[in-house]
């Protein structure tokens, strides 16, 4: 390993995926790496993919592609959830060294030994069912929010969803895991930091000195609020289903939990949820925003929502789209639904046309631009905390407010990573 002096990487998807690939590029560089931009010459280059969508997939063709041209003799180690669906797949790909699924991902540095150019792609992957430990990863001096991971994987089959297959059945951190992160990202003075995880709210299922646990994720927020040294968290999304009345009214009342939730829905037609197997109908997701909007008039609430899926008629996306319409949120996040192997929404009649999907997904990202504008400008003359990110964008700073309405000012070094009342006009 002694001549792979540089790494670079690439990270495809969640917020959960920066996590760790910020996390590996630390433990790479604790072993004499040195990082490198992804857009740089370097020895290593590793992409940690995504499987959500299909353009992840072409994403990661095309990236190996860019790396081949500028970098022939670099080698290309290619992880994440795509790695662990379609690792023969991956190894096909002309360029690619290695493949590491779910249970090696933190092993990089170990497979790296050895490795030579050349060869044809070494496979490291396993059964999922294998897949038990949790390895705790968080973002740093990538950005000022920092992207903790409490919790991985999920025991919800969704129809849609390749996840489980992916990274495994629900696990977590221990709490006092969790806190022993916090203490070093406070050391490292982060002010802001966001808990991520694929079904966070299922938080406390895991291992704790080879115990199984039984907290709770609102045992987790209690613990997290009682710890000095941290003035902001956010709860990066949470199933409607498992967030509680005693969560809301927790964030309601404290003084660190921003007021912004992030809850998916999927569809607003309760006849499409059911296809998909989610755990909840249209009536408990309204129930939730009218509850946190009861408490937190101010609070802002994200949305995911999944367009032209199978037997998705013109009268279901209608119910969808008034129902977002209707209820008090703040901004969407718009997916096109694209076919995944091994999903049972693969047998579902009618397909969606592809050119449907599309105007249907330009309809509700419409819907959240003007959602986000109206919220926005609610909000006009309050004055509001914002932390500032240090990054100059063409002399320009940008910031959050505590219930995320974004903030761009002409840029001033002294207030990147600080928090900063201001007046939203």
């Amino acid at each position: 390993m002694q001549q792979l002096k540089t790494v670079a990487f690439h990270t495809l998807g969640c917020k959960l995926n920066y996590s760790e690939t910020s996390t590996l590029s630390r433990m790479l560089e604790n072993d004499g790496f040195v990082k490198r931009e992804f857009d740089e010459q370097a020895d290593v280059y590793v992409i940690n993919t995504c499987s959500v969508t299909e353009n992840a997939d072409k994403e990661c063709r095309q990236l190996v592609r860019r790396i081949q041209r500028r970098a022939p003799e670099a080698m290309v180690v290619i992880t994440g959830c795509y790695a662990q669906l379609k690792p023969k797949e991956i190894a096909d790909i002309e360029g690619v060294d290695l493949v590491l699924g779910a249970a090696e991902k933190f092993n990089l540095a170990q497979h790296l030994q050895g490795l030579t150019k050349g060869d044809s792609a070494k496979i490291c992957s396993c059964d999922i069912e294998e897949v038990q430990g949790f390895n705790s990863s968080y973002s740093i001096n990538d950005r000022t929010r920092t992207f903790l991971k409490v919790q991985d994987g999920c025991d919800y089959n969704c129809s849609f969803c390749t996840i489980p297959l992916a990274r495994g059945h629900s696990r977590s951190d221990s709490i006092s895991g969790v806190m022993q992160n916090v203490a070093a990202l406070a050391q490292s003075g982060t002010k802001e930091i966001v808990l991520t995880g694929i079904n966070l709210g299922d938080f406390g299922k895991g291992n704790e000195g080879g115990k199984r646990t039984e907290s709770s994720f609102y045992e987790l927020i209690q613990a997290l609020e009682d710890f000095d040294g941290i003035e902001r968290y956010r709860i990066s999304s949470i199933e409607p289903n498992l967030l509680t009345n005693e969560i809301i009214e927790f964030v309601a009342q404290s003084k660190k939990f921003m007021p912004h939730f992030h809850i998916p829905l999927q569809s607003g037609s309760n006849k499409i949820l059911a296809a998909m197997r989610r755990r909840y109908k249209r009536e408990l997701y309204a129930e939730r925003v009218a509850y946190i909007k009861q408490l937190m008039p101010h609070c802002c609430i994200g949305v995911d929502v999944i367009v032209g899926f199978p037997t998705e008629s013109d009268a279901d996306f209608t119910d969808t789209f008034n129902f977002l319409h209707d209820i008090d949120i703040s901004y969407l996040h718009v997916f096109t639904y694209s076919e995944r192997a091994n999903t049972h929404a693969l047998e579902l009649k009618p397909v969606v046309p592809v050119h449907t999907r599309n105007e249907r997904n330009k309809t509700l990202r419409n819907l959240s631009y003007q959602k986000m504008q109206y919220f926005s400008a609610l909000h006009n003359g309050q004055t509001r905390p914002v932390l500032f990110e240090g990054a100059d964008k063409n002399g320009m700073m940008e910031g959050y407010t505590d219930n995320y309405i974004k903030v761009q000012t002409p840029h001033r070094p002294e207030w990147a990573n600080n928090i900063v009342d201001w007046v939203l006009n």
